[in-house]
């Protein structure tokens, strides 16, 4: 069965590559030869029952965002977890991924695809140790045919894109407790296979069963989004060999998915410091060419709890202006808890602030205009466009209409009232050179 890419090395464009050329303002001549040679991906699983809104993810697309939500072994809410799919597609998310470990995953699963009808994404390794938890009393009391099992019932589920932590081998495993790292291993994925190879003795499932996965993955047409296992969970770890070395095994594994013509993103980290998220983001990709990157933030300081959607959007925004192609979203409770729907709602909106930022710098002719018009209702006087405009109109007009705010428009708002420039210098508000336009139009 054809994939995305495979349609595209065969000249074919296909419906969702359609889409994303009007989305995006490219013609197809312009995107079909990018999504051949997997610098940019549609992930679009062709069994998902769902009808949804596919985007373009990669090099000279717009900066997309990713949603994390999902259930945990100490809190199994499902209504919570649709309420924040809700939220998600309400809010404009590119993409979301559920990354329950707790309750009936499968359930949980099938029952988010249905609720949010964007790009989804999953985990597969949290039902490998859901699977564990549930029959075992002990996640590491798994097998390799548990792996790969996983992998299957989600891609049949019509999962659009997997996290796949195959770039952790057991020499780098073994090599964990030698480096000692200030933070550790902070991936759950990462963790739980590094684990589970050092009790077995035996390599990654992963890596061991690979082609067997990318024969799958042309199958359904599934997007593979190679894990950032050993991402560093400190600022202080930041760039260390074991990081480095997974991303080396990372950059060849995606090369051979691609040569079999299965879409491919690279996850990276996690924390990094502000002087080295650049730095991060042309070590990548000189490793992995221009395979679309995926970024956790970053953060770049470890102390912002309650706040890490603020510390990692300064991070996201410098790597979406560096080449990051997909921002994967941090909420307030990041390190302290589940988020709650408004969480989700806040950190979303911090990363789309993000993404957008990142785009005014490579893809500037596109992304000014949203400002421009902003600008121009501000200096207008223009209320209603410019509540319309915000990136949150409703949190927007909601903090407008406080006390004492004169209502409609041409009236200044209640931070300088009377001082307002606007209306104590009026002509700033029709330039002339814009009569003299009117003037040489009639």
């Amino acid at each position: 069965m054809a994939t995305q890419m495979s349609s595209a090395r065969r000249g074919i464009a296909t419906n969702e590559m359609k889409q994303v050329a009007k989305d995006e303002d490219v013609t197809l001549d312009w995107l079909l030869p990018k999504i051949a040679t997997g610098s940019i991906i549609i992930p679009s699983n062709n069994v998902r029952p769902q009808k949804i809104h596919n985007v373009g993810i990669g090099k000279g697309m717009k900066t997309k965002v990713n949603v994390n939500i999902g259930t945990s072994t100490l809190n199994v809410n499902v209504e919570e977890e649709i309420e924040k799919a809700k939220v998600a597609v309400k809010y404009h998310a590119d993409t979301i991924m559920d990354l329950s470990d707790g309750g009936d995953v499968g359930s949980i699963r099938r029952t988010l695809l249905d609720t949010a009808p964007i790009t989804f994404g999953t985990v597969p390794i949290y039902e490998a140790y859901n699977f564990g938890v549930e029959k075992h009393k002990n996640p590491l009391d798994i097998t390799e045919d548990d792996y790969i099992k996983a992998f299957e019932n989600n891609i049949k589920d019509g999962v659009d894109y997997t996290t796949i932590h195959s770039g952790i081998t057991k020499e780098i495993a073994k090599r964990i407790f030698k480096v000692e790292r200030y933070a550790g291993v902070v991936s759950k994925g990462g963790t739980i296979t590094a684990a589970w190879m050092l009790k077995y003795d035996k390599e990654n499932p992963y890596i061991t069963h690979y082609d067997y996965m990318i024969e799958l993955a042309q199958k359904y047409d599934v997007t593979f989004s190679l894990g950032d296992a050993l991402r560093p969970g400190s600022i202080l770890d930041s760039h260390d060999e074991l990081q480095v070395q997974e991303m080396i095994n990372i950059g060849r594994l995606a090369k051979r998915a691609i040569e079999k013509d299965v879409q491919v993103m690279i996850e990276g980290p996690g924390h990094v410091p502000l002087n080295e998220v650049t730095a991060n983001v042309t070590l990548a990709k000189s490793l992995i060419g221009d395979v679309p990157y995926y970024v956790l933030g970053p953060l770049v300081t470890d102390i912002a709890s309650g706040h890490d959607h603020i510390a990692s959007a300064i991070g996201a925004a410098v790597s979406a202006s560096a080449g990051v192609d997909l921002l994967c979203y941090l909420t307030p409770s990041e390190h302290l808890a589940l988020p709650t729907p408004d969480e989700v709602k806040e950190g979303l909106i911090a990363y789309r602030i993000a993404a957008h930022a990142g785009d005014l710098v490579k893809l500037r002719e596109k992304s000014i205009k949203w400002d421009m018009d902003m600008t121009e209702a501000r200096r207008t006087l223009d209320w209603e466009k410019q509540l319309a405009l915000s990136i949150d109109p409703e949190k927007a007009a909601l903090i407008h209409g406080r006390t004492g705010q004169h209502p409609g428009n041409n009236v200044p708002c209640t931070m300088c009232g009377g001082a307002c420039v606007y209306i104590m210098l009026p002509k700033q508000r029709k330039y002339e050179k814009e009569e003299k336009k009117l003037q040489q139009a009639e």
